[in-house]
């Protein structure tokens, strides 16, 4: 009796229920009739907004020494001005993509050396928040 109700269990459906499973399912050209593609909207940020928000990070990321206030502009060189070595700037580029939850691909953060060219690119980025 065991057998019975296992080989039951196990057996494949019958012609009949996989034709009634078929059935059920919607056409492949209606579902592919359905589908679009959506985009990111532009970013709405204010420059200034971002500005602040960059420079607010620079100020907490700066381990130690504080940053005097009239050195901080959008010219601000992070190496010369700020006095920010290689690592440094690795470590202020990781903070900022995690501030405004995006990723800043490698050849990118390399060229970026001044506070306005981080802000630009932020401004740029779509999916910036």
């Amino acid at each position: 009796m065991l057998r019975s109700a296992l080989a039951r269990c196990s057996a494949r459906p019958s012609a009949a229920a996989a034709r009634a499973l078929t059935a059920r399912r919607a056409p492949i050209s209606a579902v592919s009739a359905l589908s679009a593609r959506f985009y990111s909207p532009p970013s709405n940020l204010d420059k200034s907004a971002i500005t602040g928000r960059v420079i607010d990070v620079l100020k907490t990321f700066n381990k130690g020494s504080e940053v005097a206030a009239d050195k901080v502009s959008a010219a601000s060189s992070f190496q010369k001005d700020l006095g920010l070595d290689s690592l440094d700037i690795v470590e202020f580029i990781v903070a900022v993509e995690q501030e405004f939850s995006i990723e800043i691909p490698d050849k990118v953060a390399d060229d970026l050396k001044t506070i306005g060219q981080t802000v630009e690119y932020i401004k740029n980025e779509t999916d910036a928040s």
